[in-house]
């Protein structure tokens, strides 16, 4: 009766001792990334890689993350920048989070701008925002092939791969700029008004305040406007940040004083420019909904309009409230991310499970995979494509 005691005892040991070995095995391959065994590669020859600018104000860190987990992959390059608003210790918080994420953390793609600048809509000074994320982004990478402007209130509607994938086919000069140069009720209302943006030089946030005069639309160039939003192309921003013409400083002081410059500054600049006007694919590959007439900024989506958003072949949209359960409808069916995870794609090699996350190990970082929602977004870009193959003067 003792030798089966001592026999039933060893036996339990031994299935206690598996079982624990399992479970450290796998709480360790949640937690400690795998040592990458490919760098990541660009160039012609691979996918196209993106540099994301994201941006918001006080109080949108936890927006700002998982804005940027859904729309993270190793090969690309991220900057974030929490407003002046916002206090130093929500930026230093920002940052701690973003090195938590053990790939982050592996592959170092990720920087929060420390010394923040006020983020305005009105004036000036958002355009100066823009213009010194891509200054950074051209000093930090060089591998990007373009960049992408987000805001804490967009959400992707797509994979990193899927993007990758759709556009690895397409030129890597052109801009996708929704633009026009009909201007209508616009240049009355936004281009002739005389504002001073104060945010370009005091140190609190102001309103801008207008002149009493208008001065005249400009005939030394023409202006152009258009969406915000914007995917431009690395030489571009390598032309106006370097600016071997003069044009991009010209436009630049011209559009100090207008009333919603980022509405028309990089449009009015792609257009004037010789070799870079029959780069625009006149789209942005947004999904918004706005009043008629538009109202200053779109309609905020929820899960009433998912299907027509998911269906729309656009690659974000915009505007969503802080954690809207439409956000989450995204995650499980079009991203299927687990909430505080990265969005999974082919370089993704772990186990996938409720305790363990997919991309807490990974493969070959230079590999994509689309899945069923890149056909949506490849006929988007397709047709926007066949309209700017159909047109001499791309800028009009």
């Amino acid at each position: 009766m003792g030798a089966e005691r001592k026999w039933l005892f060893t036996l339990l040991s031994a299935a206690f001792l598996s079982l624990m070995l399992l479970l450290m095995s796998s709480f360790s391959a949640f937690s400690t990334p795998k040592v990458f065994p490919s760098l990541v590669q660009h160039g012609s020859h691979y996918p196209p890689a993106f540099a994301y600018f994201i941006s918001g104000g006080n109080q949108d860190k936890d927006r700002i993350l998982r804005l940027l987990l859904a729309v993270y992959h190793p090969r690309n390059r991220y900057l974030l920048h929490l407003g002046r608003d916002a206090r130093d210790e929500e930026r230093q918080a920002l940052a701690a989070a973003v090195r938590a994420v053990p790939v982050i953390r592996a592959f170092g793609n990720v920087d929060v701008v420390g010394k923040a600048d006020y983020v305005t809509y009105l004036g000036s000074s958002n355009v100066a925002i823009i213009l010194r994320a891509a200054a950074i982004m051209l000093k930090l990478d060089s591998g990007w092939n373009w960049f992408i402007t987000l805001s804490a209130r967009d959400y992707p509607l797509i994979t990193q791969d899927d993007l990758s994938h759709v556009f690895s086919s397409v030129r890597r000069d052109l801009n996708f700029i929704d633009h026009t140069g009909d201007l209508g009720w616009k240049e009355s209302d936004r281009f002739q008004p005389i504002v001073v943006d104060p945010g370009l030089y005091l140190a609190r946030k102001s309103q801008i305040f207008q002149a009493t005069q208008k001065r005249p639309t400009p005939d030394a160039f023409k202006l152009f406007t258009g969406s915000p939003w914007l995917i431009l192309s690395r030489p571009f921003l390598e032309f106006c940040i370097f600016g071997w013409d003069n044009l991009p400083r010209t436009l630049l002081m011209y559009f100090t004083n207008v009333k919603l410059s980022q509405e028309g500054y990089f449009h009015s600049v792609v257009c004037n420019a010789p070799e870079f006007k029959n780069t625009t694919v006149n789209g942005d590959l947004r999904y918004m909904i706005w009043d008629n007439p538009p109202k200053m900024e779109p309609h905020f989506l929820n899960a009433s309009v998912y299907n027509q958003m998911a269906e729309s072949g656009a690659a974000f949209a915009r505007q969503f409230q802080l954690n809207n359960p439409v956000l989450d409808m995204i995650d499980e069916r079009i991203l299927q991310r687990g909430r505080h995870r990265v969005t999974p794609g082919a370089w993704c090699t772990g186990r996938r499970s409720w305790w363990v996350d997919p991309c807490s190990q990974w493969g070959d970082v230079n590999t994509v995979k689309p899945g069923p929602r890149a056909k949506k977004l490849e006929g988007s870009v397709s047709n926007l494509l066949d309209d700017w193959n159909s047109q001499t003067n791309q800028c009009k």
